[in-house]
């Protein structure tokens, strides 16, 4: 059975997609169905509805996360439904996105987020373009990248908060580059566990 919204620790996940952008070499993806005892890979991709009513009372969880087998950008109106919804009945927003939403739709979408998400973490991944096409494999090429910082520079100021993520399975020096890329654009650097 499809899961359209799967809970970890104290957050709730929405699965809209499983298309990507991206075919990042580190993807939890990669020979794995889905998280824990969730298979996140869909046969069908569900309405706004359909998640909506699976939802129940957003206060129940300390945020709930756009983030599931796929780039959940790729769906936005879907995810801006959802999102006034959740924030409509009191809850969190969260986006973990590879920030390849603007040139995906060839618009800029963050005016259409603004009010509705809490905080936007994009993937940075690497310290350049290059690297970034090496380990990411976009299908935008090495226009990826830029566009990528481009996404969270246009999120500064209308989303509360905007953090760029890096793998730990970085070099210590990349990680750092990657830290003086986030203190360029304004936004806060975390670094996450390779799943």
């Amino acid at each position: 059975m499809d899961t359209f919204v799967y809970k970890l620790g104290d957050a709730l996940y929405i699965n809209l997609t499983n298309q990507c952008t991206n075919a990042c070499d580190f993807c939890i993806r990669k020979g794995r169905q889905g998280m824990g005892e969730y298979h996140l890979w869909l046969k069908k991709e569900p309405t706004a509805q359909q998640v909506i009513d699976q939802i129940g009372d957003p206060k129940a969880y300390s945020e709930i996360v756009f983030c599931g087998y796929g780039e959940p950008t790729i769906k936005i109106d879907q995810l801006v439904q959802i999102a006034k919804k959740i924030k409509a009945d009191g809850g969190k927003v969260r986006i973990n996105t590879n920030g390849h939403a603007n040139i995906y739709h060839g618009r800029d979408v963050v005016p259409e987020l603004v009010g509705l998400v809490d905080v936007m973490s994009i993937s940075l991944n690497a310290p350049d373009a290059e690297e970034y096409q090496r380990i990411c494999r976009s299908r935008y090429g090495l226009e990826s990248f830029n566009a990528m910082l481009d996404f969270a520079r246009k999120c500064l100021g209308n989303i509360p908060e905007v953090v760029l993520s890096v793998v730990d399975v970085l070099s210590p020096a990349d990680i750092e580059k990657c830290r003086k890329i986030a203190e360029e654009v304004g936004a806060k650097l975390r670094v996450r566990q390779k799943e």
